[in-house]
């Protein structure tokens, strides 16, 4: 079986549906529950000062073209992008439990991804070039390799390397065959965590697209086996140049590529990773479908944000990422939004070009009426969408890049497609995010599938972090009935699927959980 066709098998197979979910342990082995902190043995630890006291710029601003100065490559400015980007955002506590909140929004809170930094000599850390591993729960960086390399040479001053990788067996654990998903969905929220708090910095991230994944993999010591624990290895996704340079398709030089580094680094053979679970259970499928898109992104990342739609005044970015939370239940009685605040958030994520567009249940915003709706990010997609959408639906405009595709009241449809839950309906509206997919999965990219989880991840950060600057809530679902959702829609094909839904509205904050400030111990 081809990749490609190996991709198509995955994704029926993995489709939620009335009478059977996707394949998973079919209950709770708390015995196994994997550590969501990744440590290495052996590595030299560096301790990252805190950002929390940092000011930082009103998030109204963070996504205007060249608004914020650009801090300087400091030991200070690589912690503030880490904290607000992948560090813990707060604690949680209820019945004697405990647990970390992050900033970047993961499935079940099982964080999957771990993030890596490539550094030029930098005060505070090495008067080397260094290779280090992000740990989160100590706001740290431990160091796994340390060398010369003539590499930055061909960089704008002030530019590292940052990856992002996953462990698939934190969300395997949970969600058996359809953890897969979660895990590219996962990415795309922490890629965009980075892109945000890379902004707060005046600081630009591109996609270094032009090596070979096995490469990246050398890199980070991924490939040496013996440092992992069998069934919790560990792979690249993405590697990125951070840099002042002001062009977003900037990349790595051609004909200096990373393998430069390969070549200079020290082989990272010595620290060794923790065991994250005592035992595992495996999944056939995962290990076939992570080896059949196991290629090197080349879509053009991160999430690019509108800035059409003039924003009021708000609170400080760290505050909007530091308050971020996924809603557990929505206020019924409170659900009604403004339009304002309902085109603020539709228009931040706006693309001129994109995979995603959102199929909309609007169930109680001011000026719409109830009904099913499609945001269309790409407007040259208008004409395929209406051939493969129901032959019945008006195509209304209702607002800039919203169209009505009919009225009524789909409170109940959208709560029965999400797994039955109640949040999908009780809030102001939810959504489906609706992915152009057959005509985008080629033979020669099997990594878009990959790609196509990247890119709803990043939408449904960027809606969190909308919602909660205009003192809204909002939660990922990612259980939901795909062939559900498409037959409402009218789609008979895989021209388009549905891959991640989201909803948004007024939270119920449960009081007998409480919080706590991240790293108090410091």
């Amino acid at each position: 079986m081809n990749d490609l066709n190996l991709i198509h098998k995955y994704h029926e197979q993995t489709k939620h549906q009335p009478n059977r979910y996707a394949s998973s342990l079919g209950y709770m082995d708390w015995a196994t529950q994997p550590d969501p902190f990744r440590s290495y043995k052996g590595a030299k630890k560096i301790e990252l000062p805190l950002a929390l006291d940092n000011s930082t710029p009103p998030y109204h601003l963070i996504f205007s073209e060249n608004a914020l100065p650009q801090a300087p490559l400091l030991l200070e400015s690589v912690s503030q992008l880490f904290q607000f980007s992948l560090g813990i955002a707060a604690y949680k506590s209820a019945g004697g439990t405990s647990w970390a909140l992050r900033c970047n929004a993961s499935s079940g809170n099982l964080q999957p991804t771990e993030g890596y930094i490539v550094l030029p000599p930098l005060k505070g850390i090495s008067e080397k070039t260094t290779i280090s591993h992000y740990v989160p729960k100590e706001h740290s960086l431990e160091i796994l390799s340390e060398f010369d390399t003539s590499f930055w040479q061909m960089l704008p001053t002030g530019s590292f390397l940052v990856s992002l990788s996953s462990i698939l067996w934190r969300e395997v654990w949970k969600y058996g065959e359809r953890a897969f998903r979660y895990t590219q969905l996962d990415l795309g929220h922490a890629l965009h965590a980075l892109h945000v708090s890379a902004q707060m910095l005046g600081w630009k991230i591109s996609l270094v697209d032009d090596c070979d994944i096995k490469v990246i993999d050398a890199l980070f010591g991924f490939d040496k086996k013996e440092r992992f624990t069998p069934y919790e290895y560990e792979e690249s996704d993405i590697l990125l140049v951070i840099s002042k340079e002001k062009n977003l398709t900037y990349k790595v030089p051609h004909g200096y590529k990373i393998d430069t580094l390969l070549k200079d680094m020290r082989p990272i053979d010595e620290s060794v990773a923790n065991v994250l679970s005592r035992d595992h259970h495996k999944w056939e499928i995962i290990e076939q479908i992570d080896k059949a898109t196991h290629y090197n992104p080349t879509s053009t990342l991160p999430l690019h944000v509108s800035t059409k739609n003039e924003r009021e005044p708000t609170q400080e970015s760290k505050q909007v990422i530091l308050k971020r939370r996924s809603a557990q239940m929505m206020d019924i009685g409170r659900s009604q939004i403004t339009k304002k605040q309902f085109s603020t958030i539709l228009s931040s994520v706006a693309q001129t070009q994109g995979d995603v567009h959102l199929a909309i249940f609007v169930h109680n915003v001011e000026e719409f009426e109830k009904g099913l709706y499609l945001y269309i990010r790409d407007e040259s997609d208008l004409k395929n969408l209406k051939n493969s959408f129901d032959k019945t639906f008006v195509w209304e405009k209702a607002d800039e890049n919203l169209y009505l595709l009919t009225y009524g009241d789909y409170r109940a449809a959208a709560k029965q497609i999400s797994c039955n839950q109640d949040i999908a309906k009780d809030g102001a509206f939810s959504l489906g995010m609706i992915c152009k997919f057959s005509s985008v999965l080629k033979e020669d990219n099997p990594q878009k599938y990959k790609e196509l989880y990247y890119e709803c991840g990043a939408i449904g950060q960027q809606l969190y972090l909308e919602a909660t600057s205009v003192g809204l809530s909002a939660t990922g679902i990612g259980c939901f009935l795909d062939d559900m959702m498409h037959r409402l829609l009218g789609i008979q094909d895989t021209s388009y699927q549905s891959l991640y839904h989201f909803t948004l509205g007024r939270a119920i904050v449960d009081m007998r959980v409480q919080t706590e400030q991240p790293y108090l111990y410091r």
